[in-house]
């Protein structure tokens, strides 16, 4: 252990998980059967154009189609057009991107094939009011669930509700052509439905939940959407739909998959690991001062696992906005762990969005260990105060101990690792 320097190991864990969801390696094992008509390619998310340029590397034949991606998310394709659009907070360029892929799967045929690629991220980028709605309360209902603290599963429920694109409908509009959906699960439980609020995927949720969901997580929507989400006009279709007979659901990447490729790395670096979870959900700050509880156990007691170890574990926490500081859900969790194990030795950690970016900052997360809040404090900062400001960002940028990997072309939810030497 002696020799192993943390932060490069760390980082080779995060860039094995990220591998492990390549989708230059995983869309190639899930191709449908040439159809005997036209094939569409369209798709949504923060990993969609990416996958893309891997679908056209491998269909052997003639392909058209579009996708939209985070702004900086692109990537060269031949025959797939790429839009960019914003993420968390939806604009008018993924409203645009919304009537063009509605549009893309007009009138076509049971011989045609349309293949859908998505991905997290697909949400905000996908914005399609209810015809009763308009884009700025579709951005008011995305601002008020980021503000919420509410899991992505209720949030997603939400979101399908108010949209004419979401919760199946995209795949409702592509009827009678066959429909594949490949998708990058950044769900915990990895639910294909509620990835990207599932576009092309229907499921059970109905309205009577997001209307719960409303209340128990006191959020504050516009009139218009509530009485929307209170009508009959809301409802998505059902799993039973018949135009979804023909469709094919394969999930091709997941954090479950990751976090064991993460895993066998630190094995192969002779430093044994464990996985604590892959769909951990939770306020980001509780779930940090959890993780933080075991590192010192097994730091001080050498329970429930010996040292040296990789702990490992994936989701997707929450934060309650209760300040307008700048962070992520990753970097809020590890300021709270940083707090959590201040002054010990042999602990450090990495907390990072696989998709390469943490909130709305240019960071997919950052690094802390025993030293972090003493760092901070010599560098001017308060850890705690900038926790209660959800101010992560500001306290690890103010000691150097960002991580800015850029963008991945993936998406699988959150990645913690935990070393204890």
């Amino acid at each position: 252990m002696t020799a192993l320097d943390p932060k490069p190991f760390l980082a080779a864990i995060f860039n094995a998980a990220v591998a492990a969801a390549d989708p230059q390696r995983t869309i190639r094992d899930h191709l449908p059967a040439p159809p005997k008509g036209r094939t569409i390619v369209i798709g949504a998310g923060k990993g969609s154009a990416q996958m893309a340029a891997a679908f056209e590397k491998v269909w052997d034949g003639p392909i058209e189609g579009l996708v939209v991606t985070r702004y900086g998310y692109g990537a060269t394709c031949q025959r797939i057009e790429i839009i960019e659009a914003a993420h968390p907070v939806p604009d008018a360029a993924g409203l645009e991107a919304s009537r063009r892929l509605l549009e893309k799967v007009q009138g076509l045929t049971a011989d045609d094939l349309v293949v859908a690629l998505i991905s997290g991220g697909g949400s905000a980028l996908l914005p399609a009011p209810a015809e009763v709605l308009t884009l700025a309360d579709e951005i008011a209902v995305n601002e008020a669930l980021l503000a919420s603290g509410a899991p992505i599963a209720a949030m997603n429920t939400i979101r399908k509700h108010v949209s004419t694109i979401k919760g199946g409908r995209l795949a409702a509009a592509a009827h009678p052509a066959k429909l594949v959906s490949l998708v990058v699960s950044d769900i915990p439980g990895d639910n294909p439905a509620l990835v990207a609020s599932g576009p092309t995927v229907a499921d059970s949720g109905n309205r009577q939940e997001a209307l719960a969901s409303i209340a128990a997580y006191g959020m504050k929507l516009p009139a218009s959407v509530m009485a929307h989400i209170n009508s009959p006009a809301a409802d998505a279709p059902r799993v039973d739909d018949p135009r979804f007979s023909r469709n094919e659901v394969h999930l091709i990447a997941s954090a479950g998959v990751s976090l064991e490729a993460a895993a066998a790395e630190a094995r192969r670096q002779g430093i044994e690991a464990v996985i604590l979870s892959d769909s951990i959900e939770g306020e980001a700050r509780e779930v940090g001062g959890f993780h933080a509880a075991i590192a010192r156990e097994v730091a001080t007691r050498n329970r429930p696992f010996r040292k040296p170890v990789l702990v490992l574990s994936g989701g997707e926490t929450t934060v309650t906005l209760r300040a307008k500081g700048k962070g992520g859900r990753n970097s809020e969790f590890l300021l709270a762990f940083a707090i959590g194990i201040s002054g010990m030795e042999g602990v450090h950690a990495l907390a990072a969005d696989t998709d390469g970016i943490d909130g709305s900052e240019d960071n997919a997360g950052a690094f802390a260990d025993g030293s972090t809040v003493s760092r901070m404090r010599a560098a001017g900062v308060d850890a705690k105060a900038m926790l209660a400001g959800n101010n992560a960002w500001t306290a690890f940028n103010a000691v150097g101990d960002l991580f800015v990997p850029g963008p991945t072309g993936t998406n699988v939810n959150d990645l913690r690792a935990i070393l204890i030497s």
